[in-house]
């Protein structure tokens, strides 16, 4: 887990080829994990070589649609956001919480010592996924309940952040305050800089750890042109948004609207489907399950994600809280963008985009949000 360095604007510039060294170093104490093109999508796996890595490969996005296809550029980081998040190696989708045994009168309950082992190194992380990733640790580290799982992937885990050059048509971090450049959270930083004339990295160093790991590669001294290079491609970020959203006096807004008539227009169109949830890098709900052998003396307890959006997560005795589809809803965006800020003091959304590209009917967050916000319709 990143710790603030001694000096944190440690920089330096590192061509395109030594990006295999930081990865031979990474994979050393860590299982590396970065960016892999499959099945049509940019995704987060295993990677050992930089040759793992989608260069020349982009997204495009829009509500309800994403595809790959090629740049006119070798880009190892030139796309936006998948359907992958961080969350999934932090929090994963289903976890071993303990196994309990009966033997005569006895009860023995053994929790699972796996739980945390895990070291990863993150590679590509953008600074929209920083954000989530500081949120999901308030969640799991911030209060008087620590999840011990995750507390230890997350004092084991390195992160090697990407600044974004370009932003996607569903990207709203700028209005988020959470990108387009990494400002705290992480290892290394890097920016991607690449023209007719050259491919390298500016490489900032956040924490010991990484300014150790940056003496270790090849590189120059940062100059001037690189520092230009950088603050040029954060402006391109800035001006590609391709979503805004007007945060300020939101919260109030959509608590105030409970009962606006565009609740129950968009459950007209929400599948409750869920993946918003599923592929948002913050949501974390969870339902538990046990799961038994045939004899009934062994049965094993565990933890997977669940979604506001299904019947079933506001399940009490007598029936489910929130039995539409416009209930559901709004507990969701209400919930992300509103009630959040009472439960952890800022927002539950990142501006990544996810839950608009991933809707299958094309719901827009930042649509809804404004209209709700509005607060005309009753």
């Amino acid at each position: 887990m990143p710790e603030p360095a001694s000096e944190t604007r440690v920089r330096a510039v590192i061509p395109a080829t030594a990006l295999q060294a930081l990865i031979d170093a990474l994979a050393q104490t860590h299982t590396v994990i970065g960016p892999v093109l499959r099945d049509g999508a940019i995704i987060y796996d295993r990677i050992a070589r930089t040759e793992d890595l989608p260069a020349g490969w982009t997204d495009r996005q829009e509500a309800g649609r994403y595809n790959v296809e090629r740049r006119d550029d070798a880009a190892l980081f030139g796309y936006n956001v998948g359907p992958h998040s961080w969350k999934k190696f932090l929090h994963p989708p289903r976890e071993t919480l303990f196994t309990a045994r009966r033997e005569g009168s006895e009860l023995t309950i053994t929790p699972d010592e796996s739980a945390g082992q895990e070291r990863y190194a993150f590679l590509g992380v953008r600074a929209c996924e920083v954000a989530a990733i500081a949120r999901q640790d308030r969640i799991f580290m911030g209060g008087a309940y620590r999840d011990a799982g995750y507390a230890a992937r997350r004092r084991n885990a390195f992160i090697v952040a990407v600044n974004c050059t370009e932003a996607g048509a569903t990207c709203f971090c700028a209005s988020m305050g959470t990108g387009p450049h990494v400002q705290a959270g992480f290892d290394l930083a890097l920016t991607e800089l690449l023209d007719d004339n050259r491919h390298d990295f500016l490489v900032q160093a956040g924490s010991p750890a990484g300014a150790a790991l940056l003496a270790t590669l090849p590189g120059r001294v940062t100059e001037g042109a690189d520092l230009a290079a950088s603050a040029a491609g954060k402006a391109r970020a800035d001006a590609q948004m391709g979503r805004k959203l007007e945060t300020k006096g939101l919260k109030e807004a959509l608590q105030a609207n409970p009962t606006h008539s565009r609740w129950d227009e968009v459950a007209t169109r929400c599948l409750s489907c869920a993946n918003c949830t599923m592929v948002c890098p913050t949501c974390f709900c969870t339902t538990v399950t046990d799961v038994s052998d045939l004899s009934g003396t062994e049965f094993t307890r565990e933890r997977q994600w669940d979604s506001c959006f299904t019947l079933d997560f506001s399940y009490v005795h007598g029936g489910a809280v929130r039995q539409s589809g416009a209930a559901r809803y709004r507990q969701w965006l209400t919930h992300k963008i509103a009630s959040w800020i009472d439960q952890f003091g800022e927002s539950g959304c990142v501006g990544c985009g996810r839950c608009i590209t991933w809707c299958p009917v094309g719901i827009d967050l930042t649509v809804e949000a404004a209209i709700i916000a509005a607060g005309d319709a009753k």
